[in-house]
C-alpha cells in the first residue's frame, strides 16, 4: 500500500473539520490545517522521505506530535485519531464541509437543527425544504446545496492533475523495475495535462506481455482486478482509481501512445484525414490495404498523413489540426523558459519560510528574480500586513538583496480588491513597490456586472501590475466567479494589466480555454506558483501545462523575460 501526499493532507483536513465542529481549540485545529496545506504542495513524496529515515519535524509547521501521525498513515493507511473522533460524531461532517458554503458552524447549526449527519440527510433536507427554516439559511442558500451537490456527483470520479501524478510515479516505478519492460508511458487525459484526471491509461512495450500482466495485478496499491489478459488489463487502486494497462509492440508503439492520449475528437479527425488519403489509423498502426507504413513513433504517424507532430497537451481538436497544416502550430512554452516566479509568500504573513530562505530555493531552480508578495491587511486570517508593517517589509527585501548575489527580489505585495474596486492599502505604500498584484478574496457571489467592474477598476489603478487568480475558482471547491473575461481582457489590454495563471493546484487559473483567449486578445500572462514554502515553488509546473494547454509561447509570458525587460513591460503606461 502507497500513501500519497494528497492521502495525508485529507486525513489531516477531515480532523481539522471534525475538530472545528466540535469548538476545540482554535491553535489546534489551526495546526491540522497548516499542516494539511504543507503536504499538499509539497513536492517531494512524504512516504519516500519515511522510508529514508529523514526527519519530518524539518517541514514547516511539523512538530513531534504531527509527525508521528503522518508516519502512522504511510504505515498504515489510516489513522487512529480520526477514527475516534468520527466515531464520537456519528456523522460525516467532512464531507458536508465539501459543498461550498457550509463551514463548521453551519454544518453544526444544521446538526443541531435537523440531525443532519451526511450528505444523503443534506440532500433529503434540502428538497424538503427544511434547510429554509434553520437560522442562516434561506432559498437561496438550499438551492446552492442542490446545485453543489449535483455538481459533486458529476466530478468526483475525477482527480486533480498533481494528485494523479502522486500515484503515476510510484507505479511506473514500479513497472519499469520488472524484467523485460522496455517503455512505460501514461496516455489519456494525464499525458495531455487536463486540470482533472478521471482514470490512468498506461501502455507498455515489454518482452513477455503475460508475465507483465501478471506484475501489474499484484501491484500493492490495488484494490481490485476487474480483468486481466494476455495483453490488456484493468485495475481498480485503493485511491479508487482505475487504471487500464496496454501491452503494445515496438512496432504499434508510436500508434498506440498516439490512440490512447486522445482526445476522442482529436483521433476521430486524425482518423477522417487519413481516410481521406486512402488509409486507415488505429491503434496498430498506419496501414494501406493490409500493409502497415507507419506506427513506431507519433511522428511517423502524424508524418504519414502529411502533419508535423502535434504535442499532446493540445490535442483537442480546437483547431490544432490546422495549424498543423498550415505550419502554424505554437512553439510552445516549457518549463526551462521561465526566469522568476513573481508570486509567493513568507512567514511573514501566511508562509512557511523567510525571505532569504525562499529567495535560495529559487536560485536553486535557475531563477533569476521573484517577488515575495505578501497579503494585504484584508486578508486577515494569512495575517495581512497594512502600510506599517509592509514598509517594514521592504527593507527587509532590501536587507536580503545586500546579503545576496545570484537573485534579485522584488518588493511586492498580493493586496485585496474591495467590493468597490479600491484597493486595500493606501498609494503612498503601493507606489514603493516593483510589483502589485490585486486579487479578490472575498465577496464572490456578486453579479457578473458588479465583479467584473470591481475587477477592472482595481486593474486601472495606476499602481496595479498583476490580476491574481482572475476567476476565483478552486478546483472541484468553489466554482468560478461570474465575471465577463472578454471585459476583462479588454481591459488588461488597455490599461497593460498582466493576468495570471496562478499554479497553485487548487486553483490552476486562468484555466486552460482563457490562456489561449488572452493570447488571442495579445494580454501578457504570467505563471506564478503562489508559493507558501519553498516546495510550493515546483507548483510552477503545473502552471506551464496549463499554459501549454492554452497554446501559450514564450513570448506570451511575462517572466520568460529577463529582468530588465520584465521592469519595462511592469510600467504602467
Amino acid at each position: 500500500m502507497h500513501v500519497v501526499n494528497a492521502d495525508i493532507e485529507a486525513v489531516f483536513t477531515k480532523v481539522a473539520d471534525l475538530l472545528d465542529v466540535a469548538g476545540a481549540n482554535p491553535f489546534r485545529i489551526r495546526a491540522y490545517r497548516n499542516a494539511a496545506l504543507t503536504i499538499g504542495r509539497l513536492s517531494r513524496d512524504v512516504a519516500d522521505m519515511i522510508s529514508r529515515n529523514e526527519h519530518l519535524t524539518e517541514l514547516p509547521g511539523i512538530g513531534s506530535d504531527l509527525a508521528g501521525k503522518i508516519r502512522e498513515i504511510v504505515e498504515t493507511g489510516r489513522l487512529g485519531f480520526l477514527d475516534r473522533l468520527e466515531k464520537q460524531s456519528h456523522a460525516s461532517f467532512s464531507e458536508l464541509m465539501e459543498i461550498p458554503g457550509l463551514g463548521p458552524r453551519k454544518v453544526k447549526a444544521l446538526y443541531d437543527a435537523l440531525d443532519i449527519r451526511n450528505l444523503d440527510d443534506l440532500e433529503k433536507a434540502a428538497e424538503r425544504g427544511d434547510i429554509e427554516h434553520v437560522a442562516g439559511f434561506g432559498r437561496k442558500s438550499r438551492d446552492n446545496i442542490l446545485k453543489e451537490i449535483g455538481r459533486r456527483k458529476e466530478r468526483r470520479k475525477r482527480i486533480p492533475w498533481p494528485v494523479a501524478m502522486q500515484l503515476v510515479r510510484p507505479l511506473v516505478s514500479y513497472l519499469e523495475a520488472f524484467d523485460g519492460v522496455r517503455r512505460v508511458a501514461v496516455a489519456g487525459s494525464f499525458r495531455r495535462c487536463r486540470e482533472t484526471v478521471g482514470d490512468l491509461d498506461v501502455v507498455v512495450n515489454c518482452r513477455r506481455g503475460p508475465d507483465t500482466i501478471r506484475y501489474f495485478t499484484g501491484y500493492e496499491d490495488v484494490a481490485d482486478v476487474l480483468s486481466s489478459g494476455t495483453t490488456r488489463s484493468s485495475v481498480v487502486l485503493r485511491s479508487d482509481i482505475q487504471v487500464d494497462l496496454r501491452v503494445v509492440p515496438s512496432v504499434s508503439w508510436g500508434a498506440a501512445l498516439l490512440y490512447f492520449t486522445g482526445s476522442r475528437e482529436h483521433n476521430i479527425a486524425v482518423r477522417k484525414i487519413a481516410m481521406d488519403r486512402g488509409l486507415k489509423i488505429n491503434e496498430y498502426g498506419v496501414f494501406r490495404d493490409q500493409k502497415r507504413i507507419a506506427g513506431k513513433s507519433e511522428s511517423e504517424v502524424y508524418s504519414a498523413i502529411d502533419l508535423p507532430f502535434i504535442p499532446p497537451e493540445i490535442r483537442e481538436n480546437r483547431g490544432e489540426l490546422e495549424a498543423a497544416k498550415n505550419h502554424a502550430l505554437p512553439d510552445l512554452v516549457g518549463l526551462d523558459d521561465i526566469r522568476g516566479d513573481l508570486h509567493m509568500h513568507t512567514r511573514k504573513t501566511d508562509g512557511r519560510n523567510s525571505i532569504r530562505e525562499m529567495a535560495e530555493a529559487a536560485v536553486s531552480r535557475g531563477y533569476e528574480y521573484i517577488a515575495v508578495t505578501e497579503h494585504s491587511r484584508h486578508v486577515a486570517i494569512a495575517h495581512g500586513l497594512d502600510a506599517a508593517a509592509l514598509a517594514r517589509h521592504i527593507e527587509e527585501i532590501d536587507r536580503v538583496n545586500g546579503a545576496m548575489q545570484d537573485i534579485t527580489v522584488l518588493k511586492g505585495v498580493e493586496v485585496d480588491i474591495l467590493e468597490d474596486g479600491s484597493l486595500d492599502l493606501p498609494d503612498e505604500i503601493l507606489g514603493e513597490l516593483d510589483v502589485v498584484i490585486c486579487a479578490v478574496h472575498y465577496q464572490f457571489g456578486l453579479s457578473s456586472r458588479k465583479q467584473t467592474r470591481r475587477i477592472i477598476r482595481a486593474m486601472e489603478h495606476p499602481c496595479t501590475n498583476i490580476l491574481a487568480h482572475p476567476t476565483g475558482r478552486l478546483i472541484s471547491r468553489r466554482e468560478p466567479c461570474e465575471v465577463d473575461m472578454a471585459e476583462i481582457m479588454k481591459s488588461a489590454v488597455d490599461c497593460a494589466c498582466i493576468l495570471e495563471i496562478n499554479a497553485a493546484p487548487e486553483r490552476l487559473d486562468l484555466d486552460d480555454r482563457h490562456c489561449r483567449a488572452a493570447r488571442q486578445a495579445g494580454v501578457k500572462v504570467v505563471i506564478s506558483s503562489d508559493a507558501h514554502s519553498v516546495d510550493g515553488l515546483d507548483s510552477m509546473a503545473y502552471g506551464v501545462n496549463q499554459a501549454r494547454r492554452g497554446w501559450l509561447e514564450k513570448g506570451d509570458v511575462a517572466n520568460t523575460l529577463a529582468l530588465p525587460s520584465l521592469f519595462r513591460l511592469l510600467e504602467k503606461p
